[in-house]
């Protein structure tokens, strides 16, 4: 999937007036994108269209226009985006809460690191958790984790070829699993596999 340009992003003044059509057109396609994980977690699959969203609205709500700020954004999100080998997602714990979810998130250190994907009856798939900082400390996780699917070729063509995608967790905390994906998930992220 290609990464993000500064030619490939609005301008303030034609994204304020494509704002509404275009957020309308985002808030649908994540839908396919989402995928709870037990009553609290829940892999928002990233890609180029979500990132190009989060990136023309941070360049909105901060009013930048400036080249090199623009490219500052760009070089923050464009990892996000999926190479064709892989699923990038953004991973949340939630609890309504708040001192619910601070305990929840004492007990789930490490949490980010037994996140796993599967295809069809293949073995797991592992997630690389947190690759541009560390998010957790010994007394407690994150409540938000980036990760990414390392997908081998023959995992990648039996996904594109239809075989189930099952997304789960399995920590001493919480262990819970989507298996199988919802049909549109699995297509979705089948989509982001690139056969070259």
């Amino acid at each position: 999937m290609d990464k993000l340009t500064r030619e490939d992003l609005l301008s303030l003044e034609r994204y304020a007036a494509e704002r509404p059509a275009f957020r309308e057109r985002v808030l649908r396609h994540k839908r396919t994108r989402r995928l709870p994980i037990g009553p609290n977690a829940t892999l928002h699959f990233e890609d180029r269209l979500t990132m190009q969203y989060q990136v023309q609205e941070i360049l909105r709500t901060e009013r930048i226009f400036e080249a090199a700020e623009i490219e500052a954004e760009l070089d923050a999100y464009n990892p996000l985006i999926p190479d064709g080998s892989n699923w990038k997602a953004t991973f949340m714990i939630e609890f309504d809460d708040e001192a619910e979810r601070r305990a929840a998130l004492g007990r789930m250190v490490g949490i980010e690191d037994r996140v796993w994907a599967k295809v069809g009856d293949a073995a797991p798939v592992w997630a690389v958790a947190d690759e541009d900082l560390e998010r957790t400390t010994a007394e407690k996780t994150s409540s938000v984790h980036f990760l990414r699917f390392e997908l081998a070729s023959d995992l990648a063509e039996a996904a594109r070829g239809g075989a189930p995608i099952a997304i789960g967790i399995d920590h001493p905390a919480y262990a819970h699993r989507a298996d199988p994906a919802p049909e549109a998930v699995r297509a979705s992220l089948a989509a982001d596999l690139d056969p070259a």
